[in-house]
């Protein structure tokens, strides 16, 4: 079949650095073209994604314009540059709108924010025109009153990311600047359990900028590093060598792209049994998912015993690439077929 993807504006696919959603588009458009499909890519001008790309918008706006009039333009446009392809996979915001606005078929959308206001209104809005994704069951039950087509996990493509060993002697942090994520709880755990640890994560906006000033600047120390927003080479160094990943968040993240590529290199994740962490982390088999931070602290006095091939089977057997693309396939024919009226499945 052919499928047409359309990426938010605001960064390229794949990112540079940051970017969840762009990641995931790009291991999924990857996955669908090496499965025989056509995948047609509308997304900034300058993604590098290997698929065909079309982009009236330019390069990418950055994450931090925001502007939900930049979003409709673009998911305007996508809409209107898709009319040759079989199904339209949206992973825009406000693009779901355009699609019941337009009574356009066959239109699948995965929400990659929590179903809360604001973007729960949007999908409550379109649930019985377009097919609508979770990316956790956790995500799907928070979906109140939402007609979820199809729970589909994140995937990633394992050949990218080897396995580690593990024996760089220090913990893990990866992410943005923010208390929600939890990089000030990260130190706290570290400094607890005695052992270093390496931040890694963007702080572009101001409010990211204050908080790393105020909170994780003066704790920095010869124990307590931060390295700034990485690209992909050095985050699979980083994360080959960590004990550990801490992800002690503070919020029902719907999934947590981190977890996964931690696991991918073999690498344990010690998090905070929240949002999607109990879907994604074994305790005891792929790290630790506790209540409290000192729970994690204590927990990791173990983490030695943690079987990093184990880890990475977790990858290899639910969290990959293939996986992904089987799961999309399906919820896409079960679209055309509804569309060829043999009913709403």
């Amino acid at each position: 079949m052919s499928i047409g993807l359309i990426a938010p504006p605001w960064l390229p696919v794949p990112p540079v650095a940051y970017g969840g959603t762009e990641t995931v588009l790009d291991v999924l458009a990857s996955g669908l073209t090496e499965a025989g499909h056509r995948v047609v890519l509308f997304a900034s001008a300058d993604s590098s994604c290997p698929v065909e790309l079309r982009s009236p918008s330019g390069p990418a706006q950055g994450v931090d314009v925001g502007g939900s009039s930049v979003e409709v333009h673009h998911a305007l446009s996508a809409y209107r540059e898709l009319g040759d392809v079989d199904v339209i996979h949206d992973h825009t915001s406000v693009g779901p709108l355009v699609a019941w606005a337009q009574r356009r078929p066959n239109v699948v959308t995965t929400n990659h924010n929590p179903f809360s206001a604001p973007y729960g209104s949007v999908f409550s809005a379109v649930d019985q025109l377009v097919d609508i994704v979770a990316i956790s069951h956790h995500h799907a039950a928070s979906a109140v009153g939402i007609r979820i087509a199809k729970v589909i996990h994140h995937g990633l493509d394992p050949r990218s990311f080897p396995i580690g060993r593990g024996d760089g002697g220090y913990l893990a942090f990866l992410g943005r600047m923010s208390p929600s994520k939890g990089p000030q709880r990260a130190i706290a755990i570290a400094r607890a359990a005695g052992m270093p640890l390496v931040i890694a994560g963007k702080q572009h906006t101001a409010e990211e900028q204050q908080f790393f000033n105020s909170e994780i600047r003066p704790q920095l120390s010869a124990e307590t590093t931060f390295v700034g927003e990485i690209g992909f080479a050095d985050k699979v160094a980083l994360l080959g060598g960590a004990k550990a990943l801490l992800n002690p968040i503070a919020w029902d993240e719907p999934f947590g792209m981190v977890m996964i590529e931690a696991l991918a290199c073999g690498t344990p994740v010690y998090a905070l049994s929240r949002g999607a962490a109990p879907e994604i982390v074994t305790s005891k088999a792929t790290g630790l998912l506790a209540e409290t931070d000192e729970e994690l602290a204590v927990g990791l006095e173990d983490v030695d015993s943690i079987d990093r091939a184990e880890c990475r089977l977790v990858i290899e057997s639910h969290f990959s690439m293939a996986r992904m693309v089987d799961d999309h396939l399906e919820l896409y024919s079960r679209v055309l077929q509804k569309g060829t009226g043999e009913g709403r499945a």
